[in-house]
């Protein structure tokens, strides 16, 4: 008979049995895969926001203002919020998830990048956007109007938010 397979079945049974432990979960891991679990699943009325963003693409929104865009889903939704700049409940994206259908407001940011050989700068003074896709952490696609891509038309572009080197921006999550 051959002895490693002889070994690798006793070790099964032993393991199974309860006489050599399981290989412990480092914290890290553990604490990964909790927090990417319940990010697998957007929240109905984010569902809802995408949908309504989606029959968007291409219009123009009342004014075409970056603002009007985001007013019509959570109006549309019956979604709460104050009528300003406040979207819903505050997001930190380093502890919780981000879902296509969050709002994104942008104050005072300058955008850095490079690409190619070529460095380009963006900058959003006052700037309100909805998260339509999420492709990594930090790296969204934002549907959004009154850009420099799309006029005063609903467009998407994506955004690697490592690449901002000053100012702020604030992710919120629609509640009803």
């Amino acid at each position: 008979m051959n002895h490693p397979l002889l070994a690798l079945q006793v070790c099964i049974v032993l393991f199974f049995a309860g006489f050599i432990p399981s290989v412990p979960t480092p914290p890290d891991a553990s604490s990964d895969i909790h927090l990417l679990a319940p990010c697998d699943t957007v929240p109905q009325l984010n569902q809802k926001i995408i949908s309504l963003v989606r029959e968007q693409i291409g219009r123009t929104v009342d004014r075409g203002e970056c603002w009007d865009l985001a007013a019509l889903v959570l109006t549309q939704t019956g979604a709460k919020w104050d009528g300003r700049y406040t979207f819903g409940q505050k997001v930190d994206p380093e502890k919780d998830c981000v879902y296509a259908g969050d709002i994104i407001q942008f104050e005072g940011v300058k955008i850095k990048y490079t690409k190619g050989r070529a460095v380009f700068e963006e900058t959003m003074a006052h700037h309100t956007a909805i998260i339509i896709d999420i492709k990594s952490k930090g790296v969204y696609t934002l549907a959004h109007q009154n850009t420099g891509t799309s006029g005063r038309k609903v467009g998407l572009s994506d955004i690697d938010v490592s690449t901002i080197v000053k100012g702020k921006y604030q992710i919120f999550r629609p509640v009803l």
